[in-house]
């Protein structure tokens, strides 16, 4: 500390003295860190750590114990939820399961409370709500932690229950009798409301043991208290057939030897792929610190070179001269750090409320995690550091008679950076192009770390370049230009950082953007744009829905869709309509978006893509004789198809009775391979004669703009009078809104971080440059002349910046962009429909480059900031001497 104690004093007084340059440092380190450190805090509160997740689910108790119905023997993890293994399903216990006295004897007579889960339907004040239901002692003290009472009292008999303020908020009150939806009978009656301590939004119902009717799905589960319960305890309990949730084994885990090897690994693992990721966001993030606080320590070096001079000329030593540098950002660095811990934290307590507004669980307490802040502190100071290692190399080599004589010390720039730069450059380049392959997208993102270094590296050529090209420029870019050629210092970093950031933006826009496009062009809509379905389930609530749309949307056309149900009685009917009995089928894939996969009527129905006009009245003629309108992707032309009917129990899956084969006069109509509909329409003459069940389908809507409030509208009738119904009206193709807002976030991020950049270096450049003005007023220069001269610094670091970046970041996006939008044939395509069908055939590259953020980002940007600089830099500055 004594060779330090100097530079640090020196340090101190000239941040006291420079204080605007100092403001700037601080801004530009304290930002990142104060965002890092939101959102450790707050995703710290989110996260919900074992201790934690325990108190939620257990409450008091000491562990959760699952008696499975005919399991003899298990192996589980630690964890059953992550997995568990049995044996065999034998008859259990004499063919019986656990009874709860057989469960407490194997468990030493610990006190035993049982908790179900389960779903219900509500009814409330608008229609129907789903709800969760739990039935459980809540006066039991193992129970305690699970629920927290907010108003009223817990309930004490069957007859009684609780609910959260969601559900309330949906038209229950204390006192209020529920509604459940599949009982006549008034339900259990509501005393309190009372919070669970995991879920936040879903609507939720609690009472004792057989007041929501929930029936045990998967075994019966009972909280356990007593002393803790250990992994010996939990393998003595999977002997007979019972898994355990143990607080103990949780908290402290067993060896992996002590865990069965066929249940080893179901813990799961971390995820490599995301630490890489992050390490390279980390990474980027520190470089763009970096670029960013370097030229301010570069005019902080430039403003000490004659105290740096001073010094080597007593006989110090370049280390010492690189130490008083070094010691500002020591300085600089250290308070930026600890201001940006201090106001992250604050700024996390202020967003916790609208976190947890947008989080459907609860989060956990407010948690600071010390070491992670003390590692974020020391990120700020690292980049600090690492921002002022090449002002500090350059002040240790300055020229100390031309320093101390009033000129400039810099030495000629070496030519092994620019030959680095290439290779580095040309690394990233080979890098991205072989990851754009399918799974190659974590090699295109570590790529883009070399190839913007190489940039960054390759600047100082680029500013000699057009210094050499400014002869013929107006004198105030002509000065710019060749001003930020001359001081490469503090021009390179500024120029790389908006160049970084630009890259960024590129590569991300150019990749989301060809997301987008792949998922326009693979879109297959269901029905004719601007038509709505709805379907009835075989004939189920038709008048519901009937009255449902007269009243929800009045103007539109109703149609009446016939066509036999695909699922009635708990049977499902398999219809195949093929050319000669065999097993392929004409069409390679259907869907039931009319309501059923086989239609019937006198014509053909509302809503089939790829029918036109001709072939509907061919279509028309054959159903008018008796036959068949099949539908087929296989280019087959037929006069007659074999029709095969069978059913099967659409529990068991066995096939009942004798499946109906006839073969029948038809009309083949060619659709496109993505044009999933109906395999066919059938005639009532045709339907009759194959025994078939025609029933009301579905409603289809034409006629007009169904607006998404009237879609709404019916789907919130249709869920209190027709279970399960929803309008669906085909609007084609929509951007989802994370595009959009990805888009958004993209360019403003950009824009603040290339306008931040571009006026810091642009302003400090000023200050760095005030003696050349002052001479340039001297000589007769206009006030203008100066506003000129700022406006041209700042939009040749601006567009200089923004050119290269933009160059750079269309490698790893256009790389990056193939193996995201390809898909192989054998892979699923989503539908229109929502089908998932293999196309065996290879889908895209799609490639969109989003040219409206480039332009805005390479040219709107540095016009604006010139124009920013112009019209608030200073026009008159004092004359100052200068000594030559």
């Amino acid at each position: 500390m004594t060779a330090w104690r100097l530079p640090l004093r020196i340090a101190w007084r000239d941040a006291l003295r420079s204080r605007g340059r100092s403001v700037l440092v601080l801004v530009m380190i304290a930002l990142p860190v104060l965002g890092v450190t939101t959102a450790d805090v707050l995703i710290q509160t989110a996260t919900i750590d074992a201790g934690e997740d325990l108190d939620r689910t257990l409450g008091s108790a000491q562990a959760i114990v699952t008696v499975r119905d005919g399991i003899d023997e298990v192996q589980q993890a630690p964890n059953p939820d992550s997995g568990y293994a049995s044996d065999g399903d034998g008859d259990g216990d004499d063919g019986q399961e656990l009874t709860p006295e057989q469960l407490a004897a194997a468990l030493d007579g610990r006190p035993l409370a049982e908790i179900r889960h389960g779903w219900a339907m509500l009814g409330t004040d608008r229609g129907a709500t789903d709800v969760e239901t739990t039935e459980v002692d809540l006066g039991d003290p193992l129970a305690d932690g699970l629920f927290e009472l907010a108003d009223g009292r817990l309930p004490r008999t069957a007859d009684e229950v609780v609910v959260n303020q969601a559900l309330a908020d949906k038209g229950y009150a204390v006192g209020d009798a529920l509604r459940l939806d599949e009982s006549e009978a008034p339900g259990p009656v509501v005393v309190g409301i009372a919070e669970s301590t995991t879920v936040r939004t879903e609507p939720t119902a609690v009472g004792p043991i057989g007041s929501l009717g929930v029936e045990p799905y998967d075994g019966r589960t009972w909280l356990v208290g007593g002393g803790p319960m250990t992994w010996d305890d939990v393998l003595g309990l999977n002997e007979l057939g019972v898994t355990a949730y143990s607080r103990a084994v949780i908290l402290d885990p067993p060896p992996d030897d002590a865990i069965a090897p066929e249940v080893q690994g179901f813990e799961g693992s971390g995820d490599d792929a995301f630490v890489a990721v992050v390490a390279l966001i980390v990474v980027m993030a520190l470089l763009e610190v970096v670029l960013l606080a370097g030229p301010s320590f570069a005019v902080g070096a430039r403003r000490q070179a004659r105290t740096l001079a001073l010094v080597a000329a007593c006989g110090g030593t370049p280390t010492q001269a690189r130490r008083v540098v070094l010691a500002s950002a020591v300085v600089l660095g250290g308070i930026a750090s600890a201001a940006g811990v201090v106001l992250g934290i604050g700024l996390a307590a202020a967003l916790l409320p609208l976190v947890q507004s947008l989080n459907s669980t609860w989060l956990g307490p407010f948690d600071v995690s010390w070491l992670h802040l003390a590692g974020v502190a020391c990120f700020g100071l690292a980049s600090a550091l690492l921002a002022a290692v090449v002002p500090a190399h350059l002040a240790s080599r300055q020229d100390v008679v031309a320093v101390l004589a009033g000129r400039r010390g810099d030495r000629k720039p070496s030519l092994r950076s620019p030959l680095l730069g290439v290779a580095l450059l040309a690394g990233g380049i080979v890098g991205a192009v072989l990851g754009a392959r399918p799974g190659g997208e974590l090699l295109i993102a570590a790529s883009a770390i070399p190839a913007i270094l190489g940039m960054v590296l390759l600047v100082p050529v680029v500013l000699g370049l057009l210094g050499r090209l400014a002869g013929r420029l107006p004198l105030s870019l002509r000065f710019a230009v060749r001003d930020a050629a001359r001081h490469r210092t503090r021009t390179v970093p500024a120029v790389a950082a908006v160049a970084a950031t630009v890259a960024g933006v590129v590569a991300l826009g150019i990749s989301t953007s060809s997301d987008a496009a792949e998922s326009e062009a693979t879109y297959t809509p269901s029905l004719p744009a601007g038509m709505g379905v709805v379907s009835t389930l075989g004939g189920q609530d038709t008048e519901a829905v009937r009255a449902a749309l007269v009243q929800e949307v009045p103007a539109a056309a109703r149609t009446e869709i016939l066509g036999v149900p695909d699922e009635l009685d708990d049977q499902w009917l398999y219809t195949s309509v093929t050319a000669d009995g065999g097993e392929d089928g004409l069409l390679s894939g259907s869907s039931s978006v009319l309501g059923a996969s086989v239609l019937v009527g006198e014509e053909l129905p509302p809503g089939l893509r790829g029918v036109d006009r001709g072939e509907r009245v061919a279509a028309g003629r054959m159903l008018a004789a008796g036959g068949v309108v099949a539908f087929t992707d296989r280019g087959v032309q037929l006069d007659e198809v074999h029709v095969r009917v069978s059913r099967s129990d659409n529990n068991t899956g066995e096939e009942i009775g004798r499946p109906v084969e006839a073969t029948l006069p038809a009309l083949v109509v060619e659709v496109d391979a993505s044009t999933y509909g109906p395999v066919a329409v059938l005639s009532p003459e045709a339907a009759e004669g194959l025994g078939l069940e025609v029933a009301t389908v579905g409603f289809a809507l034409a006629g007009t703009d169904i607006t998404d409030d009237q879609e709404e509208a019916v789907n919130e009738v249709l869920a209190a009078t027709a279970a399960g119904q929803e309008l669906y009206v085909e609007r084609g193709y929509r951007a989802a809104d994370e595009t959009l807002i990805v888009q958004l976030v993209l360019a403003g991020l950009g824009a603040l971080l290339m306008l931040g950049g571009t006026l810091t270096a642009t302003f400090l450049a000023l200050s760095d440059a005030r003696p050349d003005l002052a001479t340039l007023s001297a000589v007769g220069a206009s006030p203008r002349t100066r506003r000129g001269v700022a406006a041209a610094y700042a939009l040749v670091v601006g567009f200089v910046g923004a050119v290269l970046g933009a160059a750079v970041g269309f490698v790893p996006g256009l790389a990056v962009a193939r193996p995201l939008t390809t898909m192989q044939g054998d892979s699923c395509v989503v539908e229109g429909s929502g089908s998932c069908t293999p196309t065996n055939v290879d889908v895209g590259p799609f490639v969109d480059v989003p040219w409206l953020l480039v332009l805005g980002i390479v040219v709107a940007l540095p016009l604006l900031t010139a124009a920013v600089v112009g019209l608030t830099a200073r026009s008159r500055l004092p004359l100052v001497a200068r000594l030559s």
